[in-house]
């Protein structure tokens, strides 16, 4: 087994892969400044807190750690907050990556998983989105997304970095187990401001737009349970350390579900209707965004297994229930 170091590791998606990866065997650790994650949720596990950004101490941790694959989750990623302060989203995502990706050269640790997003892809008209599309990313979070992918490729051919560059599509649910979940303040996830609204009643869940080009008007996302984006992390790992090729794969499930889907799912899950206020569309929401998986399938292995809308819902729920403060920090 491997000694892995994992940045933004107290996070979200960060934590559930810390957890699926020593289940694995790996010798874990965690990099993080404790921004927007929690310190509850990597448990035991060793953390060296500080910026991701900041050179020499990532040249102190490599130092300490030596790992033989680094996975990097620790990047800003609200995408209206993108557009706004697009500066804070250069610096921490592409600028601070960049940094990393030096120090990783120099302490010939050649083994790289990149958290990508399907906001790489933009705004596309049709169809499963594939691999091969072109980048068109629409916003500054999908653009300094995209921008890492390409330095990526660069430090492959001029450094022979082993890289593989995982494309969420809409991660969701929480740890089957119960241990982790999703606690963001601001929180913007669809799946939780529903069950927010079910198990509190606050009247502030909020639909936007029912006029887009789908089935019921609303945008149809593919979500994807987080234990198994924690999976494809771990494959991916282990395809790296072995020898394998630089891969860039969707995380995704192929089917897609609407807005009011998801909160006609919530309502069963609650025994009853949860209210909502439809308002106007936000700027750049693209209709419909569903992967074409079978990449990840050839390349990793992976399927998802947990990613039924029904035990999704059910995972969040039994999780924001059980922690109505979240982690409590």
């Amino acid at each position: 087994m491997a000694k892995v170091l994992v940045t933004g590791g107290a996070g979200y998606i960060g934590s559930h892969t810390v957890k699926a990866l020593g289940r694995a065997g790996h010798e874990v650790a965690v990099l993080d400044d404790l921004s927007e994650g929690h310190r509850a949720a990597i448990r035991s596990v060793p953390i060296h807190e500080g910026n991701v950004g900041d050179r020499a101490f990532v040249d102190a941790v490599l130092a300490a750690e030596r790992p033989d694959a680094v996975v990097h989750f620790a990047a800003h990623c609200y995408v209206g907050e993108s557009v706004t302060a697009p500066g804070k989203y250069w610096r921490n995502n592409a600028v601070a990556t960049l940094s990393l990706l030096e120090a990783l050269i120099g302490a010939n640790a050649p083994v790289f998983l990149f958290s990508s997003t399907c906001a790489v892809y933009g705004e596309p008209k049709r169809g499963l989105l594939r691999e091969d599309l072109p980048r068109l990313p629409v916003n500054p979070y999908g653009r300094t997304k995209a921008a890492v992918e390409w330095m990526l490729e660069d430090f492959h051919r001029a450094h022979g970095l082993r890289y593989a560059s995982l494309r969420y599509f809409n991660a969701a649910g929480a740890d089957p187990e119960g241990d982790l979940g999703e606690d963001h303040d601001p929180e913007t996830h669809l799946v939780p401001l529903v069950i927010r609204e079910a198990l509190r009643g606050e009247g502030s869940l909020r639909v936007f737009g029912t006029d887009y080009p789908t089935p019921d008007g609303t945008c149809v996302r593919d979500y994807v349970h987080v234990t198994d984006l924690a999976d494809a992390h771990v494959r991916a790992v282990g395809r790296l350390l072995s020898g394998g090729e630089p891969v860039r794969v969707n995380l995704g499930t192929g089917r897609g579900h609407s807005v009011l889907e998801v909160i006609r799912a919530v309502s069963e899950r609650a025994g009853r209707p949860v209210p909502y206020a439809v308002v106007e569309r936000r700027p750049g929401d693209p209709a419909r965004l569903v992967a074409r998986p079978g990449r990840a399938r050839t390349a990793l292995g992976w399927r998802p297994r947990h990613s039924g809308l029904p035990e999704l819902v059910d995972t969040a729920w039994r999780w924001h229930e059980a922690h109505p403060e979240g982690y409590g920090e």
